[in-house]
């Protein structure tokens, strides 16, 4: 596979210039926290296909903040995981491991979603990965201390 090219993905329009995306960062995270808390409470329903779909869009939100800083908003979900990987995983402010857990998290909410294969093991690391996406957006994007 050939190395993502963000350039070409903003002329392809794949990733497409949103100049007041940091506008509404603070909306994705809340966004990103409540899916969380529902991921959570449906999780100790045992309701794991569902689990595992609200995690993911946890993770999926609170990317999507990290991409509305940098004034840029995604057309799918596989572009804005990759976008994410080129603005902060590339530039050393996320781990490699990040990109990993949402693109696992991703794959476990298609085959929960299209596929209808799910497992309480699977919900519960996309909610883990979730409050882990968070946290470390939330470092990220709060505003630096001079």
């Amino acid at each position: 596979m050939k190395k993502y090219d963000i350039k070409e993905a903003i002329e392809k329009r794949r990733i497409i210039p949103f100049s007041d995306g940091p506008k509404i960062v603070s909306k994705e995270l809340c966004t990103a926290k409540e899916d969380l808390q529902d991921a959570e409470d449906v999780f100790g329903l045992g309701k794991f296909k569902l689990a595992t779909v609200t995690a993911y869009y946890a993770i999926f939100h609170s990317a999507r903040a990290l991409l509305y800083n940098k004034k840029y908003r995604e057309k799918s979900h596989i572009q804005l995981a990759r976008a994410i990987k080129t603005f902060y995983v590339d530039e050393g402010l996320l781990s490699e491991e990040y990109y990993d857990n949402f693109i696992q998290a991703l794959s476990l909410r298609e085959m929960a979603d299209y596929k209808r294969k799910f497992s309480e093991q699977g919900a519960e690391r996309s909610i883990k990965t979730a409050k882990e996406s968070i946290k470390l957006a939330e470092n990220i994007l709060k505003p630096k201390k001079h």
